[in-house]
C-alpha cells in the first residue's frame, strides 16, 4: 500500500492533504523520515504521526443508544446527525443498520462491515425487532390477533408479516415486527385509529439494549455478539 494511501485511511484525511503531510515531513516510517506520498509499506512497517503510531482500522460494530432529534444520515443540513456522537476515526466510512426516525429512540447499530449488516436489514432475513410504544388511545385487546394477522398499511398493496404485540398498560405496549416498511410502527397503529406519541427500540435480533448505556452512549459489540447475526 503506498503510503500517503495509508495516512488517509488511518486518519480521515484526502489524498492531498496525506501528501502535504508527507512531504513537510510529518510522518515518520520506522524511525527515519519520510517524504515520499508513493512510498510502499507492508504490514510490519511502523508510521508515526507527531509520534502517535498509525494504524488502520478494523471492522467496526457499535451499539449506540439513540436520543431523540438525531438523524440517521450521513448529512442532513436541518438536524445533527447520529455520527456526531460517535468519537471514532474515519467516521465517514460507518453506516447505521437500518434507521431509526428522527423522534424515536433506542438501540441503533452501526458498523463499516456492509456484509453483516445486509444480514440484519435485509426483508428476506426478517429479523426482530421490538419497539415500545406509548399511545394517545387506549389499545383494544383485539388489536394483538389484528396484529398477528397482518395490517394494511396506507398507500400499500400488502399486508405487514405477523407481528407479536404484548400490552403492557392501555396506552403502553411492546411491538416486535419482523420487516422494516418506513415509519412501519406508526402507520401500523394509525392503522388501527391510534397515534404513537414516543417510540423506542430495544430489541434488535437477540441483542437488548444495555440498561448501562444513557442516551447518545455507546460501547463496541463483542465478538460473541458480533457473530449473532452471522
Amino acid at each position: 500500500m503506498r503510503l500517503d494511501k495509508f495516512v488517509c485511511d488511518c486518519t480521515g484525511l484526502t489524498r492531498s492533504q496525506a501528501g502535504k503531510l508527507i512531504r513537510q515531513g510529518e510522518i515518520l516510517l520506522n524511525g527515519l523520515l519520510c517524504k515520499q506520498p508513493a512510498q510502499q509499506i507492508k504490514d510490519s512497517d511502523v508510521v508515526l504521526l507527531d509520534d502517535e503510531p498509525l494504524r488502520l482500522t478494523g471492522p467496526r460494530y457499535i451499539l449506540l443508544h439513540k436520543p431523540a432529534g438525531y438523524v440517521c444520515s450521513t448529512d442532513d443540513p436541518d438536524h445533527n446527525t447520529v455520527f456526531v456522537l460517535l468519537d471514532e476515526p474515519n467516521p465517514d466510512k460507518l453506516h447505521t443498520v437500518g434507521r431509526l426516525d428522527l423522534d424515536t429512540t433506542g438501540l441503533l447499530l452501526i458498523t463499516d462491515d456492509g456484509q453483516w449488516s445486509h444480514k440484519i436489514s435485509s426483508p428476506k432475513h426478517e429479523c426482530a425487532k421490538t419497539y415500545r410504544a406509548w399511545l394517545a388511545d387506549p389499545v383494544e385487546d383485539s388489536a394483538i390477533a389484528q396484529f398477528a394477522e397482518g395490517v394494511m398499511l396506507r398507500g400499500e398493496k400488502t399486508l405487514t408479516k405477523p407481528a407479536q404485540l404484548e400490552i403492557i398498560s392501555p396506552t403502553e405496549c411492546l411491538l416486535t415486527i419482523h420487516e422494516g416498511r418506513y415509519h412501519q410502527v406508526k402507520r401500523m397503529f394509525a392503522a388501527l385509529g391510534n397515534k404513537v406519541i414516543r417510540l423506542h427500540r430495544e430489541r434488535v435480533g437477540p441483542l437488548t439494549l444495555d440498561s448501562s448505556l444513557a442516551e447518545g452512549e455507546y460501547r463496541q459489540l463483542t465478538a460473541e455478539e458480533i457473530s449473532l447475526f452471522n
